[in-house]
């Protein structure tokens, strides 16, 4: 069994693309941004629709890179909090010092 840090390493663990909102809204959101979408290609033609998506492509990654900025901030910080928690466990336990692992 591959460890978690081996998967991360050979690039076999990308969470944007397994993950789904587990909100019971979400499904029909998106099923209404879909309808949405044929219903404004219909209206504009597909010229203006075609720089429309454009325009959303650029919106898209805009809204990527925050959300892979909040991502590593989160993961960062939770990290530096397993840091600090483990640098002061002795405070914390009678005994740490022990051979008893926690």
């Amino acid at each position: 069994m591959k460890t978690i840090l081996e998967a991360l390493y050979r690039g076999q663990i990308n969470p944007d693309e397994i993950i789904v909102p587990s909100q019971p809204e979400y499904r029909s959101i998106s099923q209404q941004v879909s309808a949405q979408t044929v219903h404004w290609r219909e209206r504009l033609g597909e010229e203006v629709f075609r720089e429309l998506e454009e325009y959303f492509d650029l919106c898209d990654s805009a809204s990527s890179m925050h959300v892979e900025a909040a991502f590593l901030h989160g993961f960062r910080l939770g990290a530096n909090l397993l840091i600090e928690v483990m640098s002061n466990r002795e405070k914390l336990v009678p005994n740490a010092a022990s051979s008893m692992p926690l």
